[in-house]
C-alpha cells in the first residue's frame, strides 16, 4: 500500500509515521508513505493557497487550483482520495479495516475554515472525521488514519492476533478485555487468579466475559439490542482495595 499525504504541515506527519512499527514495517518495503506541502502546487509568488470566502465568512478557504494539481500529480487508476474534515462520517474500526484493501491513498488535510467544495464534489471519494471536535489543522486526523490502516496489514504488526483480539476488532466490535504482567501482586493488588492458571479454554471464556462487561460499562453504545450475556463467565475479580494514600492509577 502507498499512502500520499497532502497537508500545509508535513512535518506534523512525517515523524510520527515513520518511526517505531510504522517505520520498520516501511523498511521491510510493506507500505510507502509520500508526505507533500501542498504550496509546492501554488501558483502564486508567494505560495498561497488560500483566499476568502465568497459570500463572506470568518478565515480563509484552501483554493480549488493547488489541490488538483496536487491530487491529479500524484492519482493512479488505483487511487481512492479522503478527505479528513469534521463533516465527514465518523471514523470507527471498520471503516479503519475497509481502507487495508486499498492499493494508494491520497489523503487531502484540511485547514482554515475549509476547502473549497468543488474540489469535495470532483475529486474526493470519502470524508472522515475523528469526531465531533474540531482541530487546528488536518494533518493530525490523517496521521491517526494512516496508523489505524498500516497497523492492519499483514506483517506490521510482531503477531498478527494483536489486531484480532484487540478493542473495536470484526471479531467481536467489543471493547478489549484488561490485561495485566508482572509482578503477580503489587501494593496488595493481584492478577486474577484464572490469568495464572494455564487453562486457556477458561482464561478465553474469562476474556470474553471480561470484555462483554467492560464494554457494557464504558461503552453501552457498541451493544447490539440482542446481544445476549452468555459469554459471561465469572463475576469480575475483585482485587483488595488499595491502601488510601495509594493514588489512583
Amino acid at each position: 500500500m502507498k499512502v500520499d499525504i497532502i497537508t500545509l504541515f508535513p512535518e506534523m506527519c512525517r515523524a510520527p509515521l515513520m518511526g517505531s512499527i510504522l517505520g520498520k514495517a516501511m523498511e521491510r518495503g510493506l507500505w510507502e508513505l509520500g508526505v507533500h506541502d501542498l504550496r509546492q502546487w501554488s501558483t502564486d509568488r508567494h505560495r498561497r493557497v488560500d483566499d476568502t470566502p465568497y459570500g463572506g465568512g470568518q478565515g480563509m478557504v484552501m483554493q480549488c487550483a493547488p489541490l488538483f494539481a496536487a491530487v491529479e500529480a500524484l492519482a493512479t487508476p488505483d487511487s481512492r482520495v479522503v478527505l479528513m474534515t469534521p463533516q465527514g462520517r465518523r471514523l470507527d474500526q471498520r471503516v479503519v479495516e475497509s481502507y487495508t484493501s486499498c492499493r494508494h491513498l491520497i489523503i487531502l488535510c484540511g485547514h482554515y475554515e475549509g476547502i473549497d467544495h468543488r474540489v469535495v464534489e470532483t475529486l474526493v471519494h470519502d470524508e472522515i472525521s475523528l469526531g465531533d471536535y474540531v482541530l487546528t489543522n488536518g494533518a493530525i486526523a490523517a496521521t491517526i488514519l494512516t496508523d489505524a490502516i498500516i497497523r492492519l496489514l499483514p506483517g506490521v504488526l510482531g503477531d498478527e492476533r494483536s489486531s484480532q483480539e484487540e478493542s473495536f476488532s470484526a471479531a467481536t466490535g467489543l471493547l478489549e478485555a484488561p490485561c495485566y504482567t508482572k509482578p503477580v501482586e503489587f501494593r496488595g493488588l493481584k492478577v486474577p487468579d484464572i490469568l495464572l492458571s494455564g487453562h486457556h479454554a477458561n482464561i478465553a471464556k474469562w476474556k470474553a466475559g471480561q470484555s462483554l462487561l467492560r464494554t457494557r460499562a464504558m461503552r453501552p453504545d457498541l451493544l447490539p439490542d440482542h446481544r445476549t450475556t452468555d459469554l459471561i463467565a465469572a463475576p469480575p475479580q475483585k482485587s483488595p482495595a488499595a491502601p488510601a494514600d495509594t493514588p489512583p492509577a
